[in-house]
């Protein structure tokens, strides 16, 4: 099966998820999202596609967040900044054939697989 997380390594979520993928037998396409980040239409799609709402794919507890005065932004202000500083996007976002799901919980993943 095709995978790909969007990943990053400091995150103990992001590891435990890449090593449920991996325990499943899925080696998946692994995308360091701070060093190569999502468009924002990327990002639009992958927030679509798993079903949640641009505000829950928002790091809120990021110094950033309070920095920028996020908390009564409109979604596309949330979108924008995003992709402008993507230490804001919650992960791991992970994409298979069968869908995209944000692992958080981890065990939602177990849908897609």
């Amino acid at each position: 099966m095709a995978a790909r997380i969007l990943h990053n390594p400091k995150c103990s979520t992001s590891r435990k998820t890449l090593e449920l993928l991996r325990d499943n037998g899925i080696e998946p396409e692994i995308v360091l999202y701070l060093k190569t980040p999502p468009t924002r239409a990327e990002l639009q799609t992958l927030i679509a596609d798993a079903g949640i709402e641009v505000r829950g794919a928002v790091r809120k507890r990021e110094s950033l967040y309070g920095e920028l005065g996020l908390a009564d932004a409109s979604d596309d202000e949330l979108l924008d900044a995003m992709a402008a500083h993507p230490i804001l996007i919650e992960r791991p976002f992970v994409v298979t054939d069968k869908g995209t799901r944000l692992a958080r919980p981890i065990d939602s993943v177990h849908e897609i697989l």
